[in-house]
């Protein structure tokens, strides 16, 4: 028989090949099994041929080819398929061996298995994998949590995989059990944010100054060059100048406009409300989806719903296009600044211990998110690792006072002129009750406590108060 590889990968989907070949491209051998050999045989004789990657038809020759302690990783769809091939696995695994689970799985399961699978002696890592198709082939950011032991072991090969800024691999471990999972969920998170934060931008560009693709693609491109620069931003411009074959169109105009998602950011909502954490410009981001879906109801009442007069911009239309682009930078700042502290409330409830500047750090490359604006939050926490919010950071709360004026303008018009911008409306709207001492709560404890006695606290002197309101 052959040497034995240095790792197996389970599940031979775009993701899993593309990252099979990476990891051989960084001069690992790589055994591949996936359950239906249809898909092994293509690949095998296709990508894989003449390269160091062993093709297995059963898990009992997958795990035979292997060297020890083994490397396992997992790339198959998130829920029951993981577990039933760690089902798989088990009778031919040996305590020491180690399991990667690379999928989008939810951390609660990343929790459970990590305790199941450590009472018989196997380490277990669950690991974000982020960057699509093209990351997973040149180079993903890489969030791995479970055993530090685990870790250890295969740390070699996934810095390696992982991308590369600066000299250092976009990949570092996380914390225990489910830590890796949470950080890659938080990211999805951010990620539905920051594209509906873009899409809400285009759409004031579009309505009220009525851009062409073609000038939209100089604003995202002239953005790009600046404090937005990012792969999102990159992509958009890039979107925005690709035509319709078909119609000679712009090919984003003629695109539906119904969008999917796959739940990580309706986990991240689960796992805020359990957290009592604030992450409304997620919210909103989710929830634009969910009504974007409603396309049949939303052609049914557009032409039943009022509008507002129609309205036209009369301003300078680069005073405008200045304002979305701020709108957007501060509206960034606090959907960050959101998933962080949640990320804190998380590291708490279940003694992660995580690093907030190596979060960032690793999100600079490779992940859908990377951005130079990561730079600067690796930098906040790099002055104080117990910031108690990134908007209060000394950078970013000078961006916030350079951007508020256009950050409220931008919304007002869209407001006024019938614009929905729910994540743009969701982040002033957590900026502007952060920064306010007195929130009318007060009001509300009082309603409580009349219905329902449910009792309050007063502002001049300690204790618990119940009124009987009624014989005042």
């Amino acid at each position: 028989m052959t040497n034995p590889s240095d790792i197996g990968l389970v599940g031979l989907a775009v993701m899993g090949e593309n990252l099979v070949l990476n990891m051989e491209s960084k001069g690992f051998s790589v055994s591949v099994y996936n359950r239906t050999t249809e898909v092994t045989d293509k690949f095998a004789g296709g990508r894989a041929k003449g390269k160091r990657i062993t093709a297995t038809k059963s898990i009992e020759q997958f795990i035979g080819s292997l060297s020890r302690p083994r490397k396992v990783m997992i790339m198959v769809k998130a829920g029951a398929p993981v577990d039933a091939v760690i089902e798989q696995l088990l009778p031919h695994l040996e305590k020491g061996d180690v399991i990667i689970d690379g999928g989008n799985s939810l951390y609660l399961d990343t929790q459970r298995r990590d305790r199941e699978l450590s009472q018989k002696g196997l380490h277990f890592l669950g690991m974000g994998v982020s960057g699509g198709e093209e990351g997973a082939l040149k180079g993903p950011s890489l969030m791995p949590g479970g055993s530090k032991g685990a870790w250890e072991i295969v740390a070699p090969i996934f810095q390696k995989v992982a991308a590369q800024v600066d000299g250092e691999p976009c990949c570092r471990y996380m914390g225990p059990d489910g830590a890796g999972h949470y950080v890659k969920m938080v990211h999805n998170g951010i990620e539905y944010g920051d594209m509906q934060l873009i899409c809400e931008a285009y759409a004031i560009l579009r309505d009220l100054l009525g851009l062409s693709a073609a000038e939209l693609h100089e604003v995202f491109a002239a953005w790009n060059r600046g404090d937005l620069d990012s792969f999102l931003i990159e992509i958009t411009a890039n979107i925005f100048s690709k035509k319709d074959p078909e119609t000679g169109k712009a090919l984003v105009d003629v695109i539906l406009d119904k969008a999917g998602q796959k739940g990580t950011g309706k986990w991240t909502l689960q796992s805020a409300i359990d957290q009592a954490v604030v992450v409304s410009t997620i919210n909103a981001a989710v929830e634009s989806r969910v009504l974007s879906a409603g396309k049949e109801q939303r052609v049914r009442a557009s032409k039943q719903l009022p509008a507002p007069p129609p309205y036209k911009y009369e301003g300078d239309r680069s005073k405008l296009i200045d304002a979305v682009r701020d709108a957007l930078y501060a509206s960034k700042i606090v959907s960050y600044a959101q998933g962080f502290a949640l990320f804190e409330a998380a590291s708490k409830q279940f003694g992660w211990n995580l690093h907030y500047g190596d979060i960032a750090t690793i999100w600079r490359g490779g992940c859908i998110i990377r951005a130079k604006f990561l730079n600067r939050i690796k930098e906040a926490f790099d002055r104080n690792p117990n910031l108690e919010n990134l908007m209060l950071d000394e950078f970013f709360k000078g961006v916030l006072a350079n951007t508020q004026a256009n950050w409220r303008l931008a919304v007002s018009l869209a407001v006024q002129a019938g614009v929905a911008v729910p994540a743009f409306s969701a982040s002033l709207a957590y900026f502007d009750s952060i920064r306010q001492e007195r929130l009318p709560a007060n009001l509300l404890q009082a309603q409580r406590d009349y219905f329902g006695a449910h009792t309050y606290e007063r502002v001049d002197k300690p204790g618990t108060f119940h009124t009987e309101w009624l014989k005042i």
